[in-house]
């Protein structure tokens, strides 16, 4: 199935348009309008990647293309608005550092200044980490440390070599959020014990749902590759303990994770394919940076090929990536069915080729690559 791999990507590339991307899937069915947006962002990053370890220029071209129809020569960008103080927004500025350092085009640089004014004026909890979203006050979410501190490491590495706030809020999230029983992360918190899904002893949500702990993992492994040595000594222990943490729960059977991860055997549950690319993506990659024992890369390639096996299937001579949650959040107060139970989790829809799946699976082909 590896060979056919790459003929899927380019098939979803040949398919697809700035304006209409055939892997959001979520924009598709919500008919929303273009938009910068973290989905697209995944999606680019990945072939960003899969351009350095096949060499294909193709890919870097498509990226190139996608953000030139997103972002004006003033830096300004096409559906981006800072008001929303969304965190989800950021994740996609990341591929602009890579873009300016390579064509030199000063709009990319204009549009990084945009986004870190973002983040410059980002509403703060009482730990002082982002809220995820202005309309999610005082809450911190897994989702965001990828959304936003990836950009942040990288902004840093290229100016004032200053990671003390990103240091300061993984391990916030690391001390707030993690269950030393179980060994997992929660998918939320809310600060002010408010929201109507939180405990409110704890302010917790009450599940571990798989992609949130999966963003964590690769926003830790991707920022443990940008920053100095001394400063991934403070992130790698906590990466560690969270990827030892996650690795006793991948299932004997599949080779994969469950969407609600500590509850494979609940009716309902399934194994999703996002996070269990997510999870076996920074095992790969944090094994190749000599941060985990080499031991979680022959575990990240079983996941890995566990999805293949699942989830990747030929139908009418096209291959298709399956069993990807389409979307999943906590609230806001008019959308009480987003309630973080188990049922919640299990309801969301389960869709194909939307890139929450399929970029952190090219991310995991590629250190497959890497590994050969």
């Amino acid at each position: 199935m590896y060979s056919q791999i790459e003929k899927y990507i380019d098939r979803l590339l040949n398919e697809s348009t700035p304006d209409a991307p055939l892997w959001n899937i979520e924009s598709i069915k919500q008919g929303k309008l273009p938009h910068w947006n973290y989905i697209d962002g995944c999606m680019l990053t990945a072939l960003l990647e899969l351009n350095k370890i096949t060499g294909e220029q193709r890919y870097f071209d498509f990226v190139e293309q996608f953000v030139d129809y997103y972002v004006f020569e003033d830096g300004t960008i096409r559906g981006y608005d800072k008001a929303k103080y969304n965190l989800d927004d950021i994740n996609e500025g990341r591929v602009l550092f890579e873009l300016y350092q390579v064509t030199g085009k000063e709009k990319y640089q204009k549009a990084i200044a945009l986004q870190k004014s973002q983040l410059d004026e980002q509403p703060r909890t009482c730990t002082g980490n982002f809220w995820h979203k202005l309309i999610y006050p005082n809450q911190i979410w897994l989702d965001g440390l990828y959304m936003a501190q990836v950009f942040s490491a990288l902004w840093h590495s290229n100016n004032d070599k200053d990671f003390s706030d990103i240091v300061m809020q993984i391990s916030n999230v690391h001390n707030l959020m993690f269950d030393r029983n179980k060994k997992l992360y929660y998918h939320c918190i809310d600060c002010s014990k408010q929201a109507f899904w939180c405990n409110k002893q704890t302010g917790l949500s009450p599940n571990f749902w798989l992609r949130s702990i999966g963003w964590y993992l690769v926003a830790m492994v991707d920022i443990l590759q940008i920053v100095p040595k001394d400063v991934a000594d403070q992130i790698a222990p906590i990466f560690n303990q969270a990827i030892s943490g996650i690795a006793q729960y991948v299932n004997p059977t599949n080779n994969m994770l469950y969407q609600v991860v500590d509850c494979p055997e609940r009716e309902g549950n399934y194994p999703e394919t996002s996070g269990s690319c997510m999870v076996a993506y920074a095992m790969l990659k944090g094994a190749r940076l000599g941060v985990l024992p080499n031991c979680y890369s022959t575990l990240g390639k079983s996941i890995f090929d566990g999805v293949c096996t699942k989830y990747l299937k030929c139908n009418d001579g096209q291959l298709n990536l399956g069993g990807i949650c389409l979307v999943a959040g906590l609230g806001p107060e008019n959308n009480r069915r987003r309630d973080g139970t188990f049922e919640y989790y299990i309801s969301e829809p389960i869709v194909e080729n939307d890139a929450k799946g399929v970029a952190p699976f090219v991310l995991c082909y590629t250190e497959v690559l890497r590994k050969q």
